[in-house]
């Protein structure tokens, strides 16, 4: 590790993340590289429109896969733990004050795609301040705006 916090995500998302780096490494450069030379074929650069597409096309490609890299690098597997307190991993419900409605949220990477539940980061306020907590405890947490804001926890479940 590079002195960074480990970037943590459930054993399906990081053989995802792989397979995703693994794909655009590597199968994925080759096709760009094709229709890159398909382009240049075609004659005049500065004119030529699939040869722009194809290089911009190329820059992101090159950009994920870098982010790739690093999310890779510092990956921690967090599944199967306890699930009496809140951690990154784990889906927690809870409900704000004054609110009757309960919001489930999968505390953990964007990276993680959830289709039953939102995404909560770790690093966020509201993530932070859930961290550790357990089921019925009331977390208080500063807005970003400012404005203190108090939930309770009413559920945490494994991913």
């Amino acid at each position: 590790m590079r002195g960074v916090s480990p970037h943590k995500f459930s054993q399906a998302t990081y053989d995802r993340l792989q397979a995703e780096h693994l794909q655009m490494s590597t199968i994925d450069r080759v096709e760009i590289a094709r229709k890159i030379q398909t382009a240049r074929e075609l004659g005049d650069l500065s004119e030529n429109g699939d040869y722009h597409a194809a290089k911009e096309e190329q820059g992101k490609q090159e950009a994920r896969i870098r982010q790739l890299e690093a999310l890779l690098e510092d990956a921690e597997i967090v599944e199967g733990g306890p699930t009496d307190t809140v951690a990154p991993g784990v889906i927690v419900s809870i409900r704000y004050e004054g609110d009757d409605d309960v919001e489930r949220y999968l505390l953990g990477s964007i990276e993680e795609q959830h289709d039953e539940v939102e995404i909560m980061s770790p690093g966020s306020a509201l993530g932070k301040a859930l961290m550790g907590a357990k089921v019925d405890d009331v977390v208080e947490f500063e807005t970003p705006t400012g404005a203190n804001l108090k939930v309770t926890v009413t559920a945490i479940e494994p991913n």
